[in-house]
C-alpha cells in the first residue's frame, strides 16, 4: 500500500505569552519523568521555578526572567513525557523540530544539542537581559491582523519617524507582530487601522523583543552564548532567523544570538515541515497558540499537541495512527 503523504511529526515548542499558572502541574502529578524535569529544572536554578508554575502567583509568572525558563522547563516535561511513551518509535517518528523565539531552546534540547540545565539557566539570564535593555513603558508590541507582511512593512515605513519600528514575529500570513518604540507603534496602530487592517491588538509584554531596541541585551548574551555547550542535533532545527533546516552546532549559537533583534520567521518555518517529511505538528508545552498559527500556514497539517495527561494520551493515538501512514 502506498502513503497518500508524509506522516511523520515536526515538534514545536512555544514561546513567551503561553504561560499560564498551573501549567504543567497535572503532567508532574501523573508522570515520573515530567517531574524529573522539574527537579532539574529547580536544581539548576537554585528556586522552586515549578512552584511558581504550579501556584503562581501570576504576576511572578509575568516577569520575563521567570516566564521565559518556566515555559521552557514545562516544554521540556511534556517533551519528556512524550518521549517516553514513544520511546521504541522516536527515531521514526521526529522529522525536525522548530520553537518559536525562547522556544527554540527548548527545540534544541529535543535534539539532543542543549543540555535541559544549560538551557534553563541560560533562558533566565536571556529574559533578564532583555527585561533591563529597555525602560519599562518606551517600547511596545502589536499584532497587525488582516494585511500581509508586505503592506506591515510600508506601515512600519511611514510609522517609523526616526525611531525603531519593524517586523519582529513573521507569525501567519496575516499576522505580523510589529516592536519598536511606544510611540512609533502607536502611530503604526492607527495607520494600520486606516490601512485596511482588521484589527491591531497591543500585546501586553514588558519589553520589545526581537527589534534592535535588544541590541543591549545581545550584546550581554554574546558572552554567555560563547561558554554555552552545543552539540550537532540529532534531526533537523529550524531556525527562527532563517526558517531553515540546520545541525550544526556553531549554526544554533550565531542564531540564538541573531534572534534576539531579528524577526521570527515562523512562516517560514512551517512551510519548511513539508520538505522534511512532516505532515503531522505536535505542539508541545502550554497552550496551543502555535496550533492557531499552524491552521493559517497550512490547513492540511495534521495537528497535535502535549500540555496535560489528556492531550498527551490524544497525541498518543494520533501519532499511532500516523505511524501507519509513514510505514504504509
Amino acid at each position: 500500500m502506498v502513503s497518500a503523504g508524509p506522516r511523520r511529526a515536526a515538534l514545536v515548542f512555544p514561546g513567551q505569552g503561553s504561560q499560564k499558572v498551573g501549567m504543567g502541574k497535572a503532567l508532574c502529578e501523573a508522570y515520573p519523568e515530567a517531574r524529573a524535569v522539574y527537579e532539574r529544572a529547580d536544581a539548576a536554578l537554585g528556586f522552586s521555578l515549578s512552584r511558581v508554575c504550579f501556584e503562581g502567583p501570576e504576576e511572578n509568572l509575568r516577569l520575563t526572567a521567570t516566564t521565559q525558563p518556566a515555559v521552557l522547563t514545562t516544554s521540556l516535561a511534556a517533551l519528556e513525557t512524550l518521549r517516553a511513551r514513544c520511546a521504541a518509535d522516536w527515531n521514526g517518528m521526529v522529522a525536525c523540530a522548530a520553537g518559536h523565539s525562547l522556544g527554540e531552546y527548548a527545540a534544541l534540547v529535543a535534539a539532543g544539542a542543549l543540555d535541559l540545565e544549560d538551557a534553563v539557566r541560560t533562558v533566565r539570564s536571556r529574559g533578564e537581559y532583555m527585561q533591563e535593555a529597555v525602560p519599562v513603558g518606551r517600547g511596545a508590541m502589536a499584532a497587525v491582523v488582516g494585511v500581509p507582511l508586505k503592506q506591515v512593512e510600508d506601515l512600519c515605513r511611514d510609522a517609523r519617524g526616526g525611531e525603531v519600528l519593524g517586523p519582529a514575529n513573521l507569525n501567519a500570513p496575516d499576522q505580523t507582530v510589529v516592536a519598536g518604540t511606544a510611540a512609533a507603534v502607536d502611530r503604526l496602530a492607527s495607520l494600520a487601522k486606516s490601512g485596511g487592517a482588521a484589527k491591531v491588538i497591543r500585546l501586553p509584554v514588558s519589553a520589545p523583543f526581537h527589534c534592535t531596541l535588544m541590541s543591549g541585551a545581545q550584546g550581554r548574551l554574546a558572552e554567555d552564548l560563547k561558554g554555552l555547550r552545543l552539540r550537532d542535533a540529532a534531526f533537523p532545527v529550524l531556525l527562527n532567523v532563517s526558517g531553515s533546516p540546520e545541525r550544526k552546532a556553531e549554526t544554533f549559537r550565531d542564531a540564538l544570538l541573531r534572534q534576539v533583534t531579528a524577526p521570527v520567521r515562523w512562516v517560514d518555518t512551517v512551510r519548511a515541515f513539508r520538505g522534511l517529511g512532516a505532515g503531522t505538528q505536535v505542539e508541545v508545552g502550554p497552550g496551543r497558540v502555535l496550533s492557531g498559527l499552524a491552521r493559517r500556514i497550512d490547513p492540511d497539517l495534521e495537528l497535535l499537541s502535549v500540555e496535560d495527561p489528556a492531550s498527551l494520551e490524544k497525541t498518543i493515538a494520533g501519532l499511532a495512527a500516523a505511524k501507519d501512514g509513514w510505514q504504509a
